[in-house]
């Protein structure tokens, strides 16, 4: 049976119901702290650096706006995934027709990348500051996330959890301590808090600072975590949950805001006092950091740095897995969906520092925040309506001043960063050579802005399908009559090892002596792959004549058979001999190997099943 829970593999797997006391509150406590490493991440850093260098203390309410606009939209996500049991993916796929979730998978999977590339530059620049790693060496070490991410899943995921509060805390302390060195002006702090008027390149990096806060992946993300836990499936264990998740996301996302703050505090302390004020490269802070304070606070900044960069990777990865089930229903290995994503965002930063040098990541760290801001309406759109949908939310549907609060929100981080877009493509289309910019970039634009106005009025127009968004999978059906199948013509894959015994025996008994057998044997040999059916090496030969030996003794037990010998892949060749005779059955025996083998040679079970349309009977 498919198993088709969000993040299947921890679905479920931490239970509430038996703590009581702080000991249920803290089983509750988690997810929110793995979205929180989002709003740290090294773009997150770039914003805060330039705030805090060239306007002081001024901004600090902006990081608060966007922390509390936040808040809301992620306390909306886990409302979603604890009410209905699905996370934002697949309830877009169940209230969207199959033609827009293409796109919209394509685009929160460009998001992911984009978000794990930031990630990437981050670590790699961490590495090079503490260990003077060269960038591309940083880089390439960063494709061994995918495998700590496979052994915290199959840890569990409490594991997970605790490394990245482990890896959160150690961020958290970094620069706690950097406060107490950089020694800044709590007055001017206070002061900082108080909104004001902004304008020019205040207004812009404001801009930056709420388009890089509030990240599309983490809207997946935290629907589909807070599914880990186990509840009560009433009323009460529904509401309990959401107060619980709310706790959770305030605490970990005000964890997020204190970071956040304290980047931007250092800067203003470190670098705006001192008259220092177009820091903006996180390497520029770091060096700054060295002539200013000595080694212990940059020492401090690039630890914080790597911790950032590690936790962000882990679940950037995760959400990816998340879009891709979701939005398509494409299942594939865990280690290769994790490994395609972390080479998607490697691969660019690779060949950006081979063809253009290390500067040139700066601005591939700018891209990555447009793309990503490109794809943020996406996400929170369909969320405000699932939120909002008393029929599918039942009595957890958003109050309607939460709704007013959400569509403002929506409306205020679309419009802003549709001005940074504008901004950036202007800025691109300043050079010379800007042909590329008519061709490509404006055609996508205005595809991209009528599919958000499609995916904004379609909730709101097209009530037809709200049967299937309810009932995900459809009803049950009536099975009927059983009649009993007689099959008259059953194929068996054999390998002549001591499997096909019972391989034989199984096929026998599900067609008696009225039907025909077709042995079949695939021959898989360099010279059979290369020269087909008209090689005749001794492999061959031998395996022709073990054929007719199993044909011989099947025809004295009195049964019917043929012999068919396949050349090359084994699926393929299976499959192209079952479909050619019109078999009814295919009987074949499981390789019973695991892990290492199954990843070399792969499982031939699965690839002839998806190229045959009869049923297929597997024996182990």
């Amino acid at each position: 049976m498919a198993k088709t829970e969000s993040l299947s593999e921890v679905h479920q797997s931490v239970n509430t119901d038996k703590r009581k006391g702080w000991r249920r509150i803290l089983s509750f406590i988690g997810p929110a702290y793995l979205i929180s490493v989002g709003y740290m991440d090294p773009g997150n850093w770039a914003t805060d650096l330039a705030g805090g260098s060239k306007f002081g203390y001024q901004l600090i309410w902006v990081l608060l706006m966007s922390n509390l606009i936040a808040l809301l939209l992620q306390s909306l996500s886990a409302r979603l995934g604890i009410v209905r049991g699905l996370d934002l993916a697949q309830a877009s796929k169940h209230a969207y027709p199959k033609w827009v979730n293409i796109p919209l998978f394509g685009l929160a999977q460009t998001a992911i990348v984009a978000c794990d590339l930031a990630e990437i530059i981050g670590m790699a620049i961490g590495l090079q500051l503490l260990f003077g790693l060269p960038l591309i060496w940083g880089i390439s070490i960063t494709i061994f996330d995918t495998i700590l991410l496979l052994f915290l899943l199959n840890r569990g995921m409490r594991a997970m959890e605790g490394f990245i509060v482990s890896m959160v805390f150690i961020v958290g302390i970094s620069f706690l301590v950097e406060m107490f060195i950089v020694e800044p002006s709590l007055k001017e702090v206070v002061k900082g808090f108080e909104p004001s008027l902004l304008s020019g390149d205040a207004l812009y990096i404001a801009i930056g600072i709420i388009g890089a806060t509030v990240m599309p992946h983490n809207l997946y993300l935290h629907s589909s975590l807070v599914q880990t836990r186990k509840i009560e499936r009433t009323n009460k264990g529904i509401k309990e949950a959401i107060k619980f998740n709310f706790i959770d996301t305030a605490v970990a996302l005000n964890l997020a805001f204190f970071v956040n703050a304290a980047i931007l505090i250092l800067a203003a302390a470190a670098f705006f006092r001192n008259g220092l004020h177009e820091v903006a490269e996180i390497q520029d802070a770091h060096k700054l950091l060295s002539n200013i304070f000595g080694n212990v606070a940059p020492t401090l900044f690039a630890i914080a740095l790597i911790a950032a960069g590690q936790s962000s990777t882990v679940t950037g990865t995760l959400a990816g897995q998340i879009i891709m089930e979701g939005h398509i229903n494409l299942r594939i290995q865990p280690w290769l969906r994790r490994l395609i994503t972390r080479l998607l965002a490697i691969i660019p930063a690779f060949f950006t520092i081979l063809y253009y040098g290390d500067g040139a990541l700066g601005s591939l760290l700018v891209l990555s925040q447009v793309v990503l801001s490109l794809q943020l309406g996406f996400a929170v759109i369909p969320l405000i309506h699932f939120t909002s949908d008393k029929k599918l939310m039942k009595d957890f549907a958003i109050k309607a001043w939460i709704k007013v609060l959400a569509w403002g929100s929506a409306l205020l981080i679309i419009a802003l960063n549709v001005k940074l877009v504008i901004e950036e493509i202007s800025g691109w289309a300043k050079d010379a050579n800007t042909w590329w910019i008519y061709v490509f970039v404006f055609p996508a634009v205005v595809l991209v802005v009528l599919l958000l106005l499609y995916v904004f009025v379609h909730p709101l127009i097209n009530k037809g399908n709200l049967q299937r968004q309810m009932v995900p999978h459809g009803n049950a059906l009536d099975i009927g009559k059983i009649e009993k199948i007689s099959y008259e013509r059953i194929g068996i894959a054999v390998d002549f090892s001591t499997n096909d015994r019972n391989t034989i025996r199984h096929a026998l008994i599900q067609g008696g002596k009225d039907a025909h057998y077709y042995l079949i044997h695939v021959v898989e040999t360099a010279a059979a792959r290369y020269h087909g059916d008209i090689v005749m090496d001794h492999e061959t030969q031998s395996d022709a004549n073990n054929l007719e030996k199993y044909k011989l003794n099947l025809s004295d037990l009195g049964y019917d058979s043929s012999v068919f010998i396949g050349f090359g892949g084994t699926a393929k060749a299976i499959a192209d001999i079952s479909n050619k005779n019109k078999f009814e059955l295919l009987v074949m025996g499981a390789h019973g190997h695991k892990g290492l083998k199954d990843l070399i040679f792969g499982t031939t079970v699965d690839s002839v099943r998806h190229k045959v349309n009869i049923p297929v009977l597997i024996i182990r």
